[in-house]
C-alpha cells in the first residue's frame, strides 16, 4: 500500500470517495461495485482491517506516525473525505435527479452494472463447476432480496445502530446495495435523507450563529439517530472488512464468484421500469407517513410493450452507463501502462 501519494492520486482518492459515497445513497447500487471496478477494493478492505487493537495501542503510546502508516490512514481519509463531500453535494443532485428523471437515472446505473460485470468477470480467469456453483449462490441472494418488501419505519436507537452494522454492507461487499437493504429495513429515508437533512442544516445554522434548533427535539433525535447510526456503519465496516479480508486471503477466487453473483442479482433491483405499489386503506386512499411521504410497500417491474422516445432514451442511458465502466477499463490501462 502506497503511503506516498502525488497530488493527482489524492485528488482521485477524494473523487473516488465522491462516486462511492452517492453511489452507497442510490437503492440498488452498492458503493463496494465503485471500489472494485476502481481497482482499490482489496487495499479498502485491507485498511480497514488494520483498525485493530494493534492500531490503538500505537495510538495510545502516542505514536502517531507508525498509527498513521499502519492504518494506511491518508488512503482511508481522502476516500472518506469524498464520502463525506458527497452527502452534501452530488447527493443533493442524485436526490433531484431521482424524483424528476427517475427512469433515466436507474437507466444508467442499470448500464454502469453490467459494465462492471463485463470489468470484473474479464479479468476472473477459468471457471469451474466450484465457482459457477458459488455464482449461482450470490445471484440467488441478489435476486432474492431484490424481491423482498419494506419493513415500517423504526427509530428506536439500538435498532438504528443495528441498520448501520448491516447497512454498510453496500461499501464492503459489491453488488450488495446498503441503501436497498436501508430501504427492506424501513428506515432508508429517517438514515439517509432526514438525519443527513437535518445535520446539514444543522451546520448551516451554526454558520449563521442560529442556535435555536438545541430547543427542537426533532432536529437533537434525528441528530442522535445519525450518530448512531454512524457508530453502528464503524462497527460494521471494522467488523466485516475482518471477515472479508480472511476470505479474500485464502478464498479469493470463489468470494469474487460470490461477488460477480451479488452484482448480476442486483440488477433486478435496478431495473428501470417498474412501479411503486403503495400503501392504501380499506377505502383505497394513499397512506403517507408522519413527514407526508408516501409509504412503498414494493415495486412491480415490467417490460415496456412500446418503443417510446422515453424507452429510446433510457436505453441511451444505460449505453452510457456501461461507456462509462469501459472508459473506466481504458483509463486504468493507460494509466499501468505509463506507471510500467
Amino acid at each position: 500500500m502506497a503511503n506516498e501519494r502525488t497530488i493527482s492520486d489524492k485528488i482521485w482518492l477524494v473523487l473516488k470517495g465522491l462516486v462511492m459515497g452517492s453511489a452507497n445513497k442510490v437503492p440498488g447500487v452498492s458503493g463496494g461495485i465503485v471500489a472494485f471496478v476502481a481497482g482499490f477494493y482489496e487495499e479498502f478492505i485491507y485498511s480497514l482491517q488494520k483498525i485493530n487493537r494493534k492500531a490503538f495501542l500505537l495510538l495510545f503510546n502516542r505514536s502517531l506516525k507508525s498509527f498513521l502508516e499502519y492504518t494506511n490512514a491518508q488512503f482511508l481519509g481522502l476516500l472518506f473525505l469524498g464520502m463525506i463531500i458527497s452527502y452534501f453535494s452530488i447527493s443533493k443532485v442524485l436526490d433531484y435527479l431521482l424524483i424528476n428523471y427517475e427512469l433515466y437515472v436507474w437507466s444508467t446505473f442499470f448500464g454502469m452494472i453490467i459494465g462492471s460485470l463485463y470489468y470484473i468477470a474479464k479479468d476472473f480467469g477459468e471457471w469451474n463447476r466450484k465457482f459457477i456453483l458459488f455464482l449461482l449462490v450470490g445471484i440467488s441472494i441478489g435476486i432474492s432480496i431484490s424481491f423482498l418488501e419494506p419493513a415500517k419505519e423504526n427509530n428506536n436507537l439500538l435498532f438504528v445502530f443495528l441498520c448501520g452494522i448491516i447497512g454498510v454492507s453496500g461499501m464492503t461487499l459489491p453488488g450488495l446495495s446498503g441503501s436497498f437493504i436501508l430501504i427492506l429495513l424501513g428506515n432508508y429515508v429517517l438514515l439517509l435523507v432526514d438525519s443527513v437533512n437535518a445535520l446539514y442544516d444543522t451546520v448551516f445554522d451554526i454558520f449563521q450563529g442560529d442556535f435555536s434548533f438545541i430547543d427542537n427535539q426533532n432536529r437533537i433525535h434525528l441528530l442522535k439517530v445519525l450518530i448512531v447510526f454512524s457508530i453502528g456503519s464503524i462497527v460494521g465496516l471494522v467488523s466485516l472488512s475482518n471477515v472479508l479480508s480472511y476470505l479474500l486471503k485464502y478464498y479469493k477466487k470463489p468470494t469474487n464468484s460470490v461477488i460477480i453473483g451479488f452484482i448480476a442479482g442486483s440488477l433486478g433491483v435496478v431495473w428501470p421500469w417498474k412501479t411503486k405499489v403503495l400503501e392504501k386503506d380499506t377505502l383505497g386512499t394513499i397512506i403517507y407517513d408522519d413527514n407526508g411521504r408516501e409509504i412503498i410497500i414494493s415495486y412491480q417491474r415490467y417490460f415496456p410493450s412500446e418503443f417510446t422516445p422515453e424507452v429510446m432514451f433510457a436505453i441511451m442511458y444505460i449505453g452510457i452507463g456501461i461507456l462509462i465502466l469501459l472508459f473506466l477499463d481504458g483509463y486504468h490501462k493507460i494509466k499501468l501502462t505509463s506507471n510500467g
